[in-house]
Parts: C-alpha cells; structure tokens; sequence
C-alpha cells in the first residue's frame, strides 16, 4: 500500500510539474503573440503618425483674400477695451506657413500619436478627428478642417440634444451638412430696389426686389418637415432656392427687438426664375396692422432657408432692408387698388400672396402656420385661394404654389 501510495504521489507531483511546465510555456507563447501584435501594432500608428506629419510639412497657407478698404486691420478693441472686432470676419488675421505646420503637427501627435489614431485627445480633438471627422477617414490620419483652432463640434455626435426632425423645433441639433458653396463672384446677392417711405395703417404696397445668382426653384415647406434638412446645391456654380420678404413693427430704435414674434408680413418667393443676371421681382403687401415705424427685409435662401454660404467671410450676405413709416390715417381707397393688383402684372412674384405666405409662414410653426391669412384679413385670404386655382395658375409663381404647398 505504502508503495502504491508512492507511485500515485509521483505520478501525481510529474503531472503537476508537466501542467506547470505547459502553463509556463503557454504563457510566454501569449507573451511573446502580445509583444508581436504590439510591435505591429505600434509600427502601423507610427507609420500612420509619419504619413500624417508629412502631409503637415507640406501644407501652404491658402492665397490672401481681398479685404475690405476701410476697415482697420486685424483683431482690435472698442468701446474702452470692452468689444472686440475682428476685420472682415477673421479673414485679415492670417497664418504663416511655420505656424500652420506647428499647428498641424501638434494635432498629428495628440490625435495620432498619442492614441492610435482613435482620437483619444481632449477638447477640440475630440470633435475634429478619428471619427468625428466630418467624413474624412481616420485611417489616413490626415487633419482636419480648423485642426488646432479649438473647434468645439463639427457634428450631432456628442450633443445633448435630440436630432432636429426638419420641423420647426428648437433645441434640437441639426446634422444636416452645409453642403456646396459656390465662388465669390458667383455668391448670391440681394438689393431692395423700391419701396414706399410711408403708408398708411392696412395699406397696400409693395416692394421691389432684384437677386442676382440665386435661381429660385428650390423650396421644401418647412410645415411639412422641409426645414434645415437639405445641404445647399450648386447648379452650373450658383445657388438654387428662394428668397424671403418679412415686415415687422418695431417697439423700439433703440434696442434690437424680441426674436420671436411671428412678423406681420412674410412671403417665400419661388418662381422659377433668378440666375446669374440680376432681375426683379414685385412683392405685393396687403397692408400693415398698426401705426409705428415697420421693418421689412428680404434675404436669399437656400432649399432649407439658410442663407447662402459664401467663399469668403467678409463678403456681405445677400439681403436688404428698409424702414417705413406707417401713419394713423386710413389707406381704405388704396388698399383695394393695391389688392387689384395681385391679379394682373403680379404672377411672378405676387402668387406668394396665396401661396408661398403659407409656406413662408410654415417657418413659425404650429398654429402659426395660419399668419399668412391673418395678414391679409377676410376676404384678402380667399383671394389667396383663388390665385391657385383661378387666372395666377397661368403665372409662374402660381405654379410652384400648387407643387410646393
């Protein structure tokens, strides 16, 4: 027995000492598997962090843009140190090539370097590289747009907020890309060419309003989820949309005036016209509700109603406004002259009284979306109606009303 316990005890302390020599062996097997797959791994990011560097070295600051001839160079102060101006939007302070190389380098080494391309960094690197990219790929560990300049999001990734449904919702984070941006001399603009100085309270007027490269074919109604959801198209370089009227009373001179209420007036032009020329277009307004001094702008938009990009910062926006006054006194007789006029020259431009109002007004969502017939009033809003469907079907703007809307 004592024999046979012998043997089992030797046995059992060989096959104890076998397992130890197989574990041992195995272990340093996995070790030496680690060790490789590091080193691979560690000979890829630095070949991607040496392609990335490389690719800074050869980066050239972009051509100086024309700035404007007045304005005081670079990044000053006003108002005793209080407010700072940058001149032409930031374009005046520009980068030498060393500085754009640094820059580039030190986003290469905290995002690349550092982190195995997984965009680990903190700050604006998290935002401007690896996945974050805006569409750029962080396998080619290439920097990207404003790399370095502490870009605080270029995507929806890490908001807080919901996504924005093409409704008219605030506090939501629209993900939508900017989309196509044209050249500057191909960059839309605006001009109010006629309006009244004075009118009377419920007078008819109108303005006058002339676009040039903007053609006017693209409008998605924000009340049916068209809002802030489609980039900015180019055709043949110029931008393809509409462009918006709005008149509001002013309270005040002396402050800007509260955001948020709905304007008494507010059309969408969309005609199928426009281009690179400059023309016109006639903007029929039904009158204004109250005495005071009014506000009415026009601007270009997009097909989501942005305003158009631009190449260059300091160019101006396209758009335009005037101030006029509107006095105690009726306009009674002249209202209905003006309204006559909705039915005749004004196709074009005017069937935005019947139609594109109840687009432009979509904008101000919910039961907002009724403002274009509150404008007008009674039998102004039927008269909407009937340019859909009656005579103004003949004209151009009559036609986009009945797709659009």
């Amino acid at each position: 027995m004592r024999r046979s316990q012998y043997r089992r005890n030797s046995k059992s302390t060989w096959l104890r000492g076998r397992r130890r020599i197989i574990a041992v062996a195995a272990t340093l097997v996995a070790f030496g598997g680690v060790v490789t797959v590091t080193q691979v791994s560690d000979a890829s990011t630095r070949r991607s962090t040496d392609r990335a560097l490389a690719a800074c070295d050869r980066l050239r600051p972009p051509r100086t843009n024309k700035l404007s001839s007045e304005t005081k160079r670079g990044t000053y102060t006003t108002n005793k140190g209080r407010v700072t101006q940058h001149s032409d939007d930031g374009a005046s302070d520009t980068v030498s090539a060393s500085e754009l190389r640094a820059r580039c380098r030190q986003w290469v080494m905290d995002n690349v370097g550092n982190n195995n391309g997984d965009n680990g960094g903190a700050g604006a690197g998290d935002q401007a590289g690896g996945d974050n990219n805006g569409g750029q790929s962080g396998d080619d560990a290439t920097p990207p747009p404003g790399a370095g300049l502490g870009v605080l999001a270029n995507n929806c990734d890490n908001s807080t907020l919901q996504p924005h449904t093409g409704f008219q919702e605030g506090d939501k984070c629209v993900s939508t890309a900017f989309g196509e941006v044209g050249a500057a001399a191909n960059n839309p603009s605006l001009l109010i060419t006629d309006a009244p100085q004075e009118v009377g309270v419920n007078q008819a007027f109108t303005m006058r309003v002339s676009t040039r490269n903007l053609i006017r074919d693209r409008f998605l109604a924000a009340g049916q989820g068209g809002y802030y959801v489609e980039s900015s198209v180019l055709e043949d370089g110029i931008t393809r949309g509409h462009f918006h009227t709005a008149c509001r009373m002013l309270q005040s001179t002396d402050e800007a005036p509260a955001p948020d209420p709905v304007p008494a007036f507010f059309v969408a032009t969309e005609d199928s016209q426009g281009g690179r020329a400059p023309d016109q277009v006639t903007i029929q307004v039904p009158g204004l509700p109250d005495a005071g001094l009014a506000q009415c702008a026009s601007w270009a938009g997009d097909g989501s109603h942005r305003i158009p990009m631009m190449e260059r910062a300091n160019q101006t926006p396209a758009f335009d406004v005037v101030r006029i006054q509107v006095t105690g006194g009726n306009g009674g007789g002249d209202q209905q002259g003006g309204d006559d006029q909705q039915g005749g020259d004004q196709q074009g431009g005017n069937d935005q009284q019947g139609g594109d109002q109840q687009g432009g007004n979509d904008q101000q969502g919910g039961d907002d979306q009724q403002q274009g017939g509150d404008q007008q009033g009674g039998n102004d809003q039927q008269d909407g109606g009937d340019q859909q469907q009656g005579d103004q079907q003949q004209g151009r703007g009559g036609r986009q009303q009945g797709g659009n809307q």
